[in-house]
């Protein structure tokens, strides 16, 4: 279905018309307003016109000035000169609450923030139309030729800001050629390719475009000069090569042998089974701006990719590669086409006396869209334990929200186009709605993906988790589903025992079969291999709620929380807590835990159950049958027995709950 955002005419949205991409040029009902020769007022307007919130002036001063006698002073009449531009008679648009300054851009339009937002919005939604349109907002550069000399953090920002929007446009381009008619695609491929000539899809789609027309020649002498081009560069061409092969219109011409060569060479292509890929770009230091590499910065980078790469659910692109692109001053969007990969993760940082601060956002790649983006800002007690906690989360959120993204992409597609990595995340789409229906369904996609690829470790330990699905909430015969649980998790240690899923799958069987120390070992064994495996700590903590020790159940499920805060499994992750607190006889704080769990959108029955229990052993009995009518309405004939058969409590806890029980069911 394609969605429309804004149609409106530029002209025809207000009477302040600001262009930011292309030199600076702010138009009032139609009519061009001259500008101040200040470098530095214009700045000022374009700074301000993209914040999405008001700006302290102190922060306006560190940007635009290097120590000055009066930067205050200075801000001051920068912005008296900008009143004379951006103000009108009717309307005030430069406003100063507290020590901050904003702009009121209600009913303006600014070119960059329409591109922006359409783009965050979704590429893919958009009509050719409204593609074109955005397209031709782009005049030139984003604030073409308004470097300001001794300026070092007005340019850093002014850099990032032409990166982000070359990647934009970029991105409309792909999306125009690949509808377009055979027509016009040339005039958006020249475009295209001269924004990004290491992009290999642009460079696949004109030499698909060309083999359609029958221009054999053109083809051969463009992929000639790729080679060339990607050789000096010490990109491979090959997959380049290899489709113009195997064109069935096109002969291609041999390129110079340079496959057994791989000295320098940047391959981001994936071998094998595909992945989701990702780029993590070097971070940069905002203090030690000409530092020597191998900083903090870089240190952090390089932690972020180790980590990543042991969660083994991603394929991600080797140090050495993207910190010689960065070396080459190549920006993260560039990086990211350059090397072919899903997403490109890429940050800041910057280190205080007393604090410091890090900035991080993911990219989808063809999209140019941020799928997250988190500052993080701690004291600074001891640097190492800081950047570790924020590594923790980083790896942790980085890793949720490319599934969520990759969940939400195979959703949409059809079945029979599916491979084994849609058809795994297909299945994680189903998994987590926690019904019989959708149970059923994840189970198939996950049977397709370990057919498409026996070697797929993640989509056994997903065909797994259905299994025991069905036996925990009572969906299927329980034995027999617990004994697929298991077959299904020793089929994934046997193809990557080096994935934590894996073991954390396995974990989850033996648990299910009452060989708890056997359990513990698993589940303590996927964390191992990934500290940052949030599924893994929050199981243990289940593990422990009922079975094993409280405390650590609750400092395992606090954990699973801090590394992904908005994860499908968090009802599980709240029940554990308030379970673990029952056992500690806190029915309190348990009561507390377990509304919280109750509250989740995806939470099942015996998540409800945790809830009304432990509120009928704080004695609020009101609010314990408000969700024990919730549960009667699903299930009717549920009891505590179903609970207690689901669960593995020790025999204190045991008490407990039905004790718990007694109070609700049976007045």
């Amino acid at each position: 279905m394609t969605v429309e955002t804004d149609r409106a005419e530029p002209d025809r949205r207000g009477s302040l018309y600001l262009q930011l991409l292309g030199p600076l040029t702010i138009r009032r009902d139609g009519v061009a307003v001259t500008l101040p020769a200040s470098r530095k007022v214009r700045a000022l307007i374009a700074y301000l016109s993209l914040a999405p919130q008001a700006v302290s002036r102190s922060q306006l001063c560190e940007l635009l000035w290097d120590v000055p006698d009066d930067p205050r002073g200075e801000l001051r009449w920068c912005l008296s000169k900008l009143r004379n531009v951006i103000d009108a008679s009717e309307r005030r648009r430069v406003e100063t609450p507290g020590d901050a300054v904003r702009l009121d851009m209600a009913e303006c339009f600014v070119d960059a923030v329409e591109v922006a937002q359409a783009v965050q919005r979704g590429i893919a939604l958009l009509s050719p139309d409204r593609l074109r349109a955005l397209s031709a907002l782009f005049k030139g550069e984003f604030l073409d030729r308004l470097e300001i000399d001794r300026n070092p953090g007005f340019n850093s920002w002014l850099t990032t800001q032409r990166r982000r929007f070359r990647g934009y446009h970029t991105a409309l381009l792909e999306h125009l050629a690949r509808r377009a008619s055979d027509d016009e695609v040339f005039e958006y491929l020249e475009t295209w390719l001269a924004l990004a000539p290491f992009d290999r899809n642009v460079h696949e789609v004109l030499l698909r475009a060309l083999a359609r027309r029958g221009r054999i020649r053109e083809g051969e002498e463009h992929l000639a000069a790729t080679g060339r081009l990607f050789e000096s560069e010490g990109l491979d061409c090959s997959p380049i090569a290899d489709m113009w092969r195997s064109s069935p219109r096109a002969t291609a011409v041999l390129l110079p042998p340079s496959a057994d060569s791989t000295g320098g060479r940047l391959d981001g292509a994936v071998i094998g089974s595909r992945r989701a890929s990702v780029a993590v770009m070097p971070f940069v230091d905002r203090i030690a701006a000409k530092a020597a590499p191998g900083g903090p910065a870089d240190a952090f980078a390089h932690d972020v990719i180790t980590r990543l790469a042991k969660l083994r659910s991603l394929f991600v692109i080797a140090q050495g590669t993207v910190f010689a692109l960065s070396e080459r001053q190549v920006g993260p969007e560039e990086a990211g086409r350059m090397l072919n990969v899903d997403y490109v993760v890429s940050g800041w940082m910057l280190r205080g006396p007393y604090r410091l601060t890090v900035a991080v956002e993911v990219t989808e790649t063809r999209a140019a869209r941020i799928i997250w983006a988190e500052v993080f800002e701690r004291k600074v007690d001891d640097v190492f334990a800081v950047l570790n906690e924020i590594g923790d989360r980083i790896v942790a959120s980085v890793t949720s929200e490319i599934e969520a993204a990759e969940r939400n992409r195979a959703i949409l597609k059809p079945p029979s186009s599916l491979d084994a990595w849609d058809a795994h995340h297909r299945g994680l789409w189903h998994m987590y709605r926690f019904n019989n229906a959708d149970n059923e369904r994840a189970q198939h996609f996950f049977e397709m993906a370990v057919r498409l690829d026996p070697t797929f470790a993640r989509a056994y330990a997903g065909l797994s988790f259905t299994h025991f699905q069905n036996a925990f909430q009572g969906w299927a015969e329980r034995k027999s589903e617990i004994d697929r649980a298991f077959d299904a998790a020793g089929q994934g240690l046997m193809v990557d025992d080096r994935d934590p899923a894996a073991h954390w799958a396995m974990g989850r069987a033996l648990w299910l079969r009452g060989r708890l120390d056997q359990s513990f070992v698993e589940l303590e064994q996927a964390i191992d291999l990934s500290p940052n495996f949030a599924l893994g700590h929050y199981t243990l903590a289940f593990v422990h709620s009922q079975a094993g020790d409280p405390r650590s159940a609750i400092s395992s499920s606090d954990h699973s929380r801090h590394l992904s805060p908005f994860d499908p499994m968090l009802f599980g992750m709240l029940g554990a807590r308030a379970m673990a607190l029952v056992r500690l006889g806190r029915f309190g704080e348990a009561a507390d835990w377990g509304v919280k769990a109750a509250a989740r959108p995806n939470a099942h029955v015996h998540i409800l159950a945790i809830a009304a229990y432990c509120l009928a052993l704080d004695g609020r009995i009101d609010e314990a049958d408000a969700h024990l009518a919730i549960i009667r309405q699903r299930l009717p004939d549920y009891r505590i027995d179903d609970f207690l058969t689901a669960m593995q409590f020790e025999p204190n806890g045991a008490s407990l709950f039905r004790e718990a029980a007694k109070q609700i069911e049976f007045r």
